[in-house]
Order: C-alpha cells, then sequence, then structure tokens
C-alpha cells in the first residue's frame, strides 16, 4: 500500500512538472474592444512594446512600466479594426500601419467602409502620430508587413468581403500589398495579388528563403501566396472545402503545420499536419467565438504548441485561453491546460518573450471583460 501511495505521489509530482505556468498581470483593465494586437520596439530601448487597435485608438505600451500611449485617436467614423507593427527599415524600431472604419454590413461604399493608413512616427513617439491615408477597399479587417525580397517588405491588406458580397457571395476578396515609397507621405503603389476567395478572416506568414510565404484562411479553405521574380503569385490551396476564420502557421520548412479556427467565429480547433496532404486533427470544439490564435514552443520542448482564446461563454459559460501541447511526435495525440480560466473574452493574442528571459510570454486583449493581459511564461 505503501508503494502505491508512493507511485501516485510521483506520478502527480511529474504531472505537475510538465503543467505549462504562465502568471497573468493586468496591463490595462479600460479597453474599450481591443481589436488587435501587434508587439516590436517602438521608442528604440531594444524591448518589445505591445500596440493595441481599441475602438477609437490606436495605443501602444511601454515595456516596463506598461505605460500607455495614444498614436491617432478618433481616425474615422466607425471603429478601428487592426494594426500591423514591423521594423521594415532596419533602424530598431516599428513601422506602424492601421486599419479603421470597421463596416463590414456595407460591401461596396469606400467612404463608409473600411481605410487604410501608414503612420509617421514623430520625433518623440509618446506623442501624437501622423496618419497617411492610402488606398482600400470596403470591410478592411487584416493587416501584416510581410517580407517580399531582399531587404523590401510589403504592406499586405486583407479585407473581410469582395465589393458587393452579400453571405459570402459576390466579387471576390482582392487581397492587396502595397509598396513603401521613399517618402512615406507620399503615393504608395499597390497591388492587387490575389482574387480566389470571396469571405476572407485572417492572414499568417512563415519565412520560405530570402522571402515570406502568405497562408490565407477563409470561407473557400487556406491558401498560399508567395513572392518571387518581382511578383506576388498565388501558390496552391492547402486546404479546400474546409471554413475558417483564425489561421495561424509554424515557423518551418520540415512540414506543414497549420492551427485553425473552424468555421469562422467557431468551436472547433484543428491542426493541419503532414508534408504533401496535411491531414486535420480537431483538438477541441468547446469553443464560443473562437477568435484569437497563436503557434510557437512556449516550453522549449522542440515541437510546436498551440495556444487559443474565444471571446463568447462556452456550454461551462466560460470564456479564455488555453494552450494545447502535443503528447508525441505524431502530433494526434494533445493535452490541453487552461492559461485563463474566465478572466478574459479573448479577442486577439501574441506570443512575444517580453522581458528577455528566454522565455517566450502571452498578450491577450478581452473583448467583453475590457482588459488586456500579459501572462509571463514560468514553466521552466
Amino acid at each position: 500500500m505503501a508503494n502505491y501511495f508512493l507511485f501516485l505521489f510521483i506520478m502527480n509530482f511529474l504531472s505537475m512538472q510538465d503543467e505549462p505556468k504562465f502568471e497573468p498581470q493586468v496591463v490595462d483593465d479600460n479597453v474599450a474592444i481591443g481589436y488587435g494586437l501587434a508587439t516590436g520596439d517602438v521608442d528604440g530601448d531594444g524591448k518589445p512594446d505591445v500596440l493595441l487597435a481599441d475602438k477609437k485608438q490606436f495605443v501602444w505600451y511601454r515595456n516596463g512600466d506598461w505605460k500607455r500611449f495614444v498614436m491617432v485617436e478618433n481616425l474615422t467614423e466607425s471603429d478601428n479594426v487592426c494594426i500591423a507593427a514591423r521594423d521594415i527599415d532596419n533602424d530598431g524600431k516599428v513601422e506602424v500601419a492601421v486599419g479603421a472604419q470597421w463596416n463590414p454590413s456595407e460591401t461596396t461604399d469606400t467612404l463608409k467602409s473600411g481605410s487604410v493608413h501608414f503612420l509617421i512616427r514623430p520625433k518623440d513617439p509618446t506623442q501624437r502620430w501622423t496618419p497617411i491615408k492610402l488606398h482600400h477597399e470596403p470591410t478592411v479587417h487584416r493587416m501584416r508587413w510581410v517580407k517580399a525580397e531582399g531587404s523590401k517588405f510589403h504592406l499586405i491588406v486583407l479585407p473581410l468581403h469582395g465589393r458587393g458580397n452579400k453571405n459570402g457571395e459576390g466579387e471576390p476578396v482582392k487581397v492587396i500589398a502595397y509598396e513603401v515609397p521613399k517618402n512615406p507621405a507620399g503615393k504608395w503603389a499597390y497591388t492587387v495579388i490575389d482574387e480566389s476567395m470571396h469571405l476572407t478572416h485572417n492572414l499568417d506568414i512563415v519565412a520560405k528563403g530570402k522571402t515570406e510565404l502568405i497562408y490565407v484562411g477563409g470561407k473557400e479553405g487556406i491558401k498560399t501566396l508567395s513572392f518571387a521574380k518581382g511578383k506576388w503569385s498565388s501558390e496552391s490551396w492547402l486546404v479546400t472545402g474546409e471554413s475558417f476564420g483564425e489561421i495561424r502557421a509554424a515557423n518551418t520548412t520540415a512540414k506543414t503545420f497549420v492551427a485553425g479556427v473552424q468555421p469562422m467565429h467557431g468551436n472547433m480547433l484543428s491542426v493541419y499536419s503532414g508534408n504533401k496532404n496535411p491531414q486535420r486533427t480537431i483538438l477541441t470544439s468547446t469553443l464560443n467565438q473562437g477568435h484569437a490564435l497563436a503557434v510557437d514552443d512556449l516550453l522549449k520542448k522542440g515541437n510546436n504548441q498551440i495556444v487559443v482564446g474565444w471571446r463568447e461563454p462556452n456550454e461551462e459559460k466560460k470564456t479564455g485561453i488555453k494552450i494545447f501541447v502535443p503528447n508525441t511526435a505524431k502530433e494526434s495525440d494533445w493535452t490541453e491546460f487552461w492559461i485563463d480560466d474566465n478572466g478574459i473574452a479573448c479577442e486577439d493574442l501574441q506570443i512575444v518573450d517580453l522581458n528577455g528571459d528566454g522565455k517566450k510570454d502571452i498578450v491577450a486583449a478581452g473583448r467583453a471583460t475590457h482588459n488586456l493581459k500579459i501572462y509571463w511564461n514560468k514553466s521552466f
């Protein structure tokens, strides 16, 4: 009997050792909606800051004291919706683009729906930034800075709908790549790089040699776009016949690894893994409006873990964030752990090492909970 209890103690201890540990910190408890997050060094101090697209303000939080600074506010009549931040000129500070005039039911009128602006930084980034208005399509929804070739980056903008769309039918979505001019306040050239989907929701990027590969998820599935010989081109459909909201891809050349929330604003978390024909594994169907997703090795296990958040109470009347950890090399058997049990109605999240300790942390924005939180990685 004594040996039996010793065995249980050892097993429980080993289980506790393997369980991820994240320590929450509330950075802001007065977030209006928290539509979108980005991270990057805003002030050039060598530490990543947190940027947020809130209802009427685009703001950043300074790493360390987490003081909040407004970059731009009341940019358009309707809400803000997305933000992209990345150091594209190698000066140690991020360039920032934003999307606003969020009006997804208006798919035709560009005055009433959608906006794209580049923000010109002031000498003191804690002061207001100057917005430069760019061409846009209606229902602008997501954007990312993407490496095209060499030192050249493009701003990739993804509308939710094509023009005139109703219920995901009509004209296709115009995925647009913007080229940064020498004078950012001048005219920006842009190119429509894909028109094969009718309702999209999000995109992700992974390294591919000297450029980056774009994954776009939406109503028709997941498609890849790549840059070669001076232009973007549609590569292939990774998945067809399935609907996606959030998608995130692992930055690996060994095989395809893409996580998705299915369908759009859906209840399922799935992962597609493999070399030529990636196979789907459904990890859970207990979400309610899954709206935040990330893939990374937070636990230094040599594999990909998936972090997912949802924004409406599920059947257990809970919102929150969970991490899914693979138990085998085949990545077909997973264990789920809570990161935040009912303390955030998660709209978006990002993974980044905020304090330089070699451990990747989680930053998340809550919609109905009106909060911005950091989850400090204490797992190893």
